[in-house]
């Protein structure tokens, strides 16, 4: 690891030295006025453990299991959409290191890899987010390429039924269609690094949807092309039509409430993600931890129960764990270490994560990721 970035925090600040100011808000912003942003995380950090020191301890693991297979951690890469603009080649590298680190990687239909290359660089062992199409026949594709390159888990999304109003990306052009400023132009030229590696690698591009992109659209028609072709508002029939055509795992995300997590498993899903797609879709919402251990309270051990959305640190991965998530996914904190560390960026966040992790059940004393809950302190 790198003593100079020991943090999600250090990498943060190098990332945002490193990126064009517009790349930067897409990445960090959040919705409105960023209230549920911030609240994703302080929330978590409320959460506090009891440590045992004077019991006899043989050691701290993190290894678990999530769908028959077994992981090295609890956490996994969250799945990013635009990932190459915020830096090139984000997406290769992110699916690199989970591969290597053993933990899952979630590709984005909007990410800036295609199915193909991820599963390549996976072997097969990746987890694929599916932006629902308009369209039953491209949803059908994006489902046989999935299942043809190896995928055995597939993320259907319920947080995102419109477009969310995000101030900074308005204002920065990245609105749908984009548009590209002097101002933008201006960041661009200050950022000589990234900017010389984004022509390196070519202009980002949504990979996996290339092949049904009309050839020759400007920024313009490309956005309202993308603007038309997903429908957001996922439906119990919308649900209901994906389990019969997907035979691997299926997990929804951005459930939040026991209306639909009930909805959900009586549609036959595997898992659900507690998400409110990190503070950047629901301003007057509430943060993920709370309806995580309202739901974990109804549901843990019907369905695989886990969680995203305002996760920076090990110990909020602890926290998570603690208040019933089997299993967290983190988007901000890998990509935090791609664009402050390029190439060796990956690694580095998730091997702080790991560590800081493992810091956190050695001190308090506990052995196994299913007794972190025990060393939770409640209110009386």
């Amino acid at each position: 690891m790198d003593s100079r970035y020991p943090s999600i925090e250090w990498l943060a600040e190098r990332a945002r030295k490193r990126m064009p100011g517009f790349a930067y808000d897409y990445l960090a912003g959040g919705c409105f006025s960023e209230i549920n942003l911030a609240r994703n995380t302080s929330d978590i950090r409320e959460v506090q453990f009891m440590p045992h020191y004077l019991r006899d301890f043989k050691g701290a693991s993190q290894e678990c299991e999530l769908f028959g297979k077994k992981y090295d951690a609890p956490f996994g890469i969250a799945p990013v959409g635009l990932q190459g603009l915020m830096w090139p080649r984000s997406c290769e590298i992110l699916a690199k290191a989970a591969k290597e680190r053993n933990v899952p990687f979630c590709l984005s239909t909007v990410g800036t890899a295609s199915i193909e290359t991820i599963a390549e660089i996976t072997e097969g062992d990746f987890w694929f987010q599916l932006y629902h199409p308009a369209e039953d026949e491209l949803r059908d594709k994006l489902l046989e390429r999935a299942a043809a390159a190896g995928c055995k888990t597939l993320v259907i999304l319920a947080d995102t039924p419109t477009f969310a109003y995000r101030p900074k990306e308005i204002r920065n052009g990245l609105s749908i269609p984009p548009r590209m400023t002097a101002r933008n132009i201006f960041q661009m030229c200050t950022r000589p690094t990234w900017s010389f590696s984004q022509l390196a690698a070519g202009a980002p591009e949504f990979k996996t949807m290339k092949p049904y992109i009309p050839k020759g659209l400007n920024m313009k028609h490309l956005g309202l092309f993308m603007n038309k072709t997903f429908s957001g508002r996922l439906t119990e029939s919308k649900i209901k039509a994906i389990r019969d055509k997907w035979q691997g795992n299926l997990v929804v995300k951005g459930i939040v409430n026991p209306e639909d997590a009930a909805k959900a498993i009586a549609l036959g899903v595997d898992g659900m993600i507690v998400s409110n797609h990190g503070g950047r879709q629901l301003d007057p919402g509430q943060s993920t931890i709370k309806p995580l251990a309202n739901l974990a309270k109804e549901f843990k051990g019907k369905v695989k129960l886990m969680m995203d959305s305002g996760i920076r640190s090990g110990p909020d991965i602890a926290a998570s764990l603690a208040c019933g998530a089997d299993f967290v996914f983190c988007g901000r904190a890998p990509m935090f270490g791609v664009c402050a560390m390029g190439d060796k960026g990956g690694d580095q966040a998730l091997s702080i994560l790991k560590r800081q992790l493992q810091q956190v059940m050695e001190q308090i004393g506990c052995e196994t990721l299913e007794d972190l809950p025990k060393h939770l302190i409640t209110e009386s």
